[in-house]
């Protein structure tokens, strides 16, 4: 497995965005986590194009775009446009999961695919040879700083299983409730990508707190 780190600027500050994203550039995060709402599907607004633009200009690091989203077939090419090196669209809201998968990947960004903590993870059976990542949400979507759903590893360790079965590449990303405290659990779950918010930007030294999440396995 690997052991990515993936910080949410859904919890960095907005009137200091550029601070933090250099900031960002500067520590050991591997990728910039970037949390899209749009106030249907999940109970929530966060940002959308405009920001992501200016996220874009300054960002060195790849940016993971999270879709929480209606119909995000429609907006696929505009998030390519805006930087989007990975693209993760909701079980949830997809009628044509295959086809919404083949449409992300054809514009050279991998494909992810979300599950909402409620939804079993066998109903990613037929989509784990395609997708590129999956994404389990261990936390309700739509806001940050929720305590951690203790289940989530019981779910972990079941998509682990199915991802070994198929024998696929196909990485393991966990959004939610990440800190110090069950990051070594996680990776040892069979997580690749923690994606942290509020752990790292409300921390003293979130450059540290980085470093610290992605040695957080031995």
């Amino acid at each position: 497995m690997k052991q990515l780190v993936a910080p949410s600027i859904l919890a960095a500050d907005f009137g200091n965005l550029g601070r933090d994203i250099e900031m960002l550039n500067s520590s050991d995060a591997d990728w910039i986590h970037c949390d899209i709402m749009d106030g249907v599907f999940v109970p929530n607004i966060s940002f959308g194009m405009p920001v992501l633009k200016y996220v874009q200009k300054i960002a060195k690091k790849p940016l993971d775009v999270h879709l929480m989203i209606v119909d995000p077939d429609r907006y696929i090419e505009s998030f390519r446009e805006h930087g989007a090196s990975v693209l993760t669209v909701h079980y949830e809201a997809c009628k044509h999961l295959n086809r919404t998968v083949n449409a992300i990947q054809s514009l050279g960004m991998k494909a992810g695919v979300s599950l909402n903590p409620h939804t079993p993870v066998s109903v990613l059976e037929d989509i784990l040879e395609y997708a590129d990542m999956i994404l389990l949400m261990t936390v309700n979507p739509g806001f940050g700083a929720q305590k951690f759903i203790s289940n989530s590893f019981d779910r972990i360790k079941k998509l682990r299983q199915m991802i070994v079965s198929k024998n696929t590449n196909t990485m393991i990303e966990v959004d939610g409730g990440i800190d110090l405290s069950n990051a070594q659990r996680l990776y040892e779950s069979g997580v690749d990508i923690l994606v942290a918010g509020n752990s790292v930007f409300t921390s003293a030294d979130p450059a540290a707190t980085i470093s610290k999440l992605k040695k957080a396995k031995s």
